[in-house]
Parts: structure tokens; C-alpha cells; sequence
């Protein structure tokens, strides 16, 4: 078991977190949410010991081992794939080249055989003997194959290094797993192949991330890092979010009845443990569940953008048709017809692809070959990968900026939509070209907001967002009732927005009304 107790951190005037107390025991998985900047991942550094809090402490058990997925990919360059698999287990590998030195000495005395009885009985009692083959078990689990179990870890890419990495963490059956945001630059199998290891992992384990479909999959419970506190919940992400949805509903109607909001309460864990008893990890949840009380819960203090693409044109029968479309380097001989409804995610192994198909579409940009034809009813409002376009070099404050895509430049109006993305008070006065990339990220939904198109094509609009206003924006593309065309790596997403997947690659081309998931399904089989 790890414990945490009365573990408070800052810097200089800065808060991270106070008087924390919290068990993380064996077979659950928590997850550790919060806004950017809250300290999630300096509160994994702190349980790995590689912070030091201002007051109280971490403490394992006795003979228990703690592994943390490295984040340097730089650090283990001088050593094979195959051993750096197994330093995760940094004990393991001591006794081994320990034992190598013995066996090598020419003068092996009778003082050496003792020392390596012992470490022999050591090897053993950590499955030694086990060490290389679970090794290789991993890396071929995450298609690393045997030519590359040789190879110095630095001359590998950085997606391959991810995947080795990986593998260190989870190798020898550690006791407590920490991981800060492991599903980064993995491939749709990999990410796939880590929810389901980890769901019949039996110890303890720790997560940082922002992939909320991950999150859902193997979390038992969430750690809700929040104005410098960190709250436990039973449940997953959609758990913790719909029970602090509800709270906050439920604040704001303080003659409301103790009686009714606990009856609320009750009948939404009563739902949640319905559909909980039906995963690998939650049978044993589905009772804690029921057992739930609304003292058990505290409404979350974290704010959340209001996003709603609202539209007045409506849309005809014609809306976007797209024939025999060519771009060199790019894409080649692409088609397709967009519905009433549709809302398709576009996917391809080449973030580039998407992103010129995008310009081609928004006319930034000319095709070698083919047409592209919208209907007389559309009005497209457009996010690009890519917004510096919109800020470098703006000397203009937020109301300023955001008025440049507005009929109505009364200031009150203006500070409207930007408040809505939580720029209140004086932030709506910041200057646009000093923004954070979250911020302008949000600056950029405003504009699309105002905008009022009927035909939404977003690309990668989840980069730079925090789980809140990623959340906010999902519930927004899923109640537009336009068109739209979209690409992001956030899985839940995808999975809920899109009708529709198109995937670009080459001449492969996949084209069905189906979700993310039965996508996944279909490619992976």
C-alpha cells in the first residue's frame, strides 16, 4: 500500500496542494485529474520520491516496489533495448551483472561462491530466471521485434523509444505503476493493447492523463487535484464528471430539499453501478457503489467553457461534394459526399495529409487535380491546426481581437462570448499575442462560436486544452445539429461526435457510417 500523509508542496507563494492524505491500495487504478497547472504530475514526482514535499510524507511497504514510466527518452541511449527493458527492475539488473562479475573472475575464491549463493537465492526469489523472457514477452506485446533487442536504445525513433519505455515500467510486476500521461504518441493497438493490460493488472496503479476514453477504461477511481486539495472519488472520469455536474446543479438551487438531492444522487450511482457491473474491473465496485451517500461527495470548484455551436441558415440538400481530389505529397484521387447529419472524423497515418485536405476544402490552398463544391446553403467556420496565423504579431486586446470576426462590436456583447470561455473581468483586456496555447485555443472557438456556421470543420481542436474545456468542447460538437468535419487524437471524442469515419492513407481509403470504436474494431481485427 501507498500512503500519503498530511503532504502539503509549494513554491514561493504558489499553493500546489495542502494537507493531503490519501491510500492508494492494491488492485485499483487512479486516476489523477486537474487543470493545467494544478500539480498533477508534480504530485506523481512527489509519491516517487523525486520531489520532496514542504511538510509530511510517502510511504510504501515494506518490500514493495514502485515502477514510473521515464519521460527522458534520452536516458537509457547507451544501453540495448533488452537491457534497458530491464532496468526498469533496477535491483534485478544489479544482481545479474553482480553474479557476471563473479563468474568471469579467474580467482573466484571461496568468499565469491558465498557472495553468490546469496545473490543465486536472491535471483530466484525475484523470478530471475523469468526476467529475460517477460522481457521479450513485452516488447513483442507493443511489435518490437527480435532484431531490434540488440539495438542501442539511441538509435531508435522516438515513437519506438515510447513503446521500450513502456515496457520498463510495466517489466517485473511492480507493486505500485506510475504513469504520467502513458498513452502519448502511441498508435491506436498499443493504446488499446495498455487499456486492457492494465484492466487485469492486480496491482496498484497511478495515472496522469488527459484521454478521457483511456481514463474510463482502467480507472476504479479519480484524484480530482483541485484549488489545493486532491478529492478521491470511487468511479471512473464520466463517474466523477456527471456526480460533480449534479452537485453544482444542485448548489445553485439552495431551497432544494436535502431529501430530493440525495434522491437524486441515489438513483444516478444506482444507474453508473448498472452499467459498471458490466466491465472486467468493476464487479466488486457495483456494491461499494450502492452503497454511496451524498456525504460522500464534494462538488468540484473548477470551471468549465460553456461551448455551443449555434447556426440561423439552415442547411440544403446540397452540402459539400468532393470528386477525384489530388494534392502531391499529400493525398491522392480523394471522394466523398457529405449528408445531412454527418459528422465525420477524418483519420490518416500523416497529420499533414488531414490538415492540406483541410486548406484544399477552405480554398488556403489549390488541389493538383479534382473539384470541390459546396452547397449554396453552407456557411463553413474553420479551425486550422495551426492558429498563429490569428495572433503573432496582435497588438490587440482580447475584446479588440475577437471584435475583428464580429457584426456587433459593442464591448458588452464581446465580453459576453469571451466570458463564456472564461476570460472575465480584466484576462478579456490581455493582449492576444501573449496567450498560452490553451487560451488560444479557446480565443479560436469563440470566433467559430460568433461565427454561427453551419458546416464546422475543426482540426486537432483538443491540442493544448485541459480535461474541462476538452470535456465542454465534446459536449458541444455532440449537440451541434450542423455538418462537420474533425480530426483529433482524443478517442472519447471520436468516439462520440463522429456518424461517420473517412480514412486517407495513399490509395487505402476506408469510408463508413460507423463509430471511432467500430472502427477500431474493423482495422484492428
Amino acid at each position: 500500500m501507498l500512503q500519503v500523509n498530511n503532504v502539503s508542496l509549494q513554491y514561493g507563494s504558489k499553493k500546489l496542494f495542502e494537507d493531503v492524505n490519501l491510500k492508494f491500495t492494491k488492485g485499483n487504478c487512479y486516476g489523477i485529474i486537474g487543470a493545467n497547472g494544478a500539480g498533477k504530475s508534480t504530485f506523481l514526482k512527489v509519491l516517487s520520491g523525486e520531489i520532496e514535499p514542504n511538510k509530511g510524507d510517502v510511504t510504501l511497504d515494506k518490500n514493495e516496489r514502485m515502477s514510473v514510466l521515464m519521460q527522458n527518452q534520452a536516458a537509457f541511449d547507451n544501453v540495448t533495448v533488452l537491457r534497458a527493458v530491464m532496468l526498469g527492475h533496477k535491483r534485478l539488473v544489479e544482481i545479474m551483472d553482480e553474479k557476471d562479475a563473479l563468474y568471469a573472475k579467474e580467482d573466484f575464491s571461496e568468499e565469491d561462491g558465498v557472495r553468490a549463493s546469496e545473490l543465486e537465492n536472491e535471483f530466484s526469489e525475484l523470478n530471475g530466471w523469468d526476467a529475460e523472457p517477460e522481457a521479450q514477452m513485452l516488447l513483442s506485446a507493443l511489435d518490437i521485434g527480435e532484431e531490434l533487442y540488440d539495438v542501442l536504445m539511441a538509435e531508435l525513433d522516438a515513437k519506438l523509444k515510447v513503446k521500450v519505455l513502456l515496457a520498463q515500467a510495466l517489466f517485473g510486476n511492480p507493486d505500485v505503476l506510475l504513469l504520467d500521461e502513458p498513452t502519448n504518441n502511441l498508435d491506436i493497438k498499443t493504446a488499446r493493447w495498455l487499456e486492457n493490460y492494465l484492466m487485469d493488472f492486480e496491482n496498484t496503479i497511478i495515472i496522469v492523463s488527459h484521454n478521457r476514453h483511456f481514463l474510463n477504461k482502467v480507472c476504479t477511481h479519480i484524484c480530482d487535484v483541485d484549488y489545493g486539495k486532491i478529492n478521491m472519488m470511487l468511479g471512473n472520469y464520466d463517474f466523477w464528471y456527471e456526480t460533480s455536474q449534479l452537485l453544482a446543479r444542485q448548489q445553485k438551487d439552495q431551497n432544494k430539499k436535502n431529501e430530493q438531492r440525495a434522491k437524486e444522487l441515489q438513483e444516478f450511482i444506482a444507474r453508473f453501478a448498472a452499467n459498471a457491473s458490466k466491465s472486467r474491473q468493476a464487479t466488486s465496485r457495483k456494491k461499494e457503489l450502492e452503497k454511496l451517500t451524498i456525504s460522500d461527495f464534494k462538488p468540484s470548484l473548477r470551471k468549465y467553457p460553456y461551448i455551443d455551436f449555434k447556426y440561423e441558415k439552415e442547411i440544403g440538400n446540397d452540402i459539400l461534394m468532393v470528386d477525384g481530389l489530388t494534392k502531391a505529397g499529400y493525398f491522392e484521387d480523394v471522394s466523398f459526399t457529405v449528408q445531412r447529419g454527418d459528422k465525420i472524423g477524418i483519420v490518416s497515418d500523416k497529420s499533414t495529409t488531414i490538415s492540406m485536405l483541410y486548406d484544399v476544402l477552405m480554398g488556403k490552398a489549390q488541389p493538383d487535380k479534382g473539384t470541390v463544391r459546396w452547397g449554396k446553403t453552407i456557411t463553413s467556420s474553420y479551425f486550422p491546426e495551426n492558429n498563429n496565423e490569428y495572433f503573432q504579431g496582435c497588438d490587440l486586446n482580447l475584446v479588440e481581437w475577437l471584435s475583428q470576426f464580429s457584426n456587433d462590436h459593442y464591448e458588452e456583447y464581446l465580453r459576453g462570448w469571451l466570458g463564456r470561455m472564461l476570460f472575465s473581468g480584466e484576462e478579456a483586456l490581455k493582449q492576444a499575442k501573449v496567450l498560452s496555447g490553451g487560451e488560444k485555443v479557446r480565443c479560436m472557438l469563440a470566433k467559430m462560436m460568433l461565427e454561427g456556421g453551419n458546416f464546422l470543420i475543426l482540426d486537432e481542436p483538443t491540442n493544448h486544452l485541459d480535461l474541462e474545456s476538452i470535456t465542454a468542447l465534446n459536449n458541444g460538437m455532440k449537440n451541434f445539429k450542423g455538418c462537420m468535419l474533425f480530426t483529433s487524437h482524443d478517442q472519447e471524442l471520436m468516439n462520440t461526435v463522429a456518424t461517420r469515419i473517412i480514412e486517407i492513407n495513399g490509395t487505402k481509403r476506408f469510408d463508413k457510417n460507423v463509430t471511432y470504436d467500430e472502427y477500431i474494431d474493423i482495422i484492428t481485427k
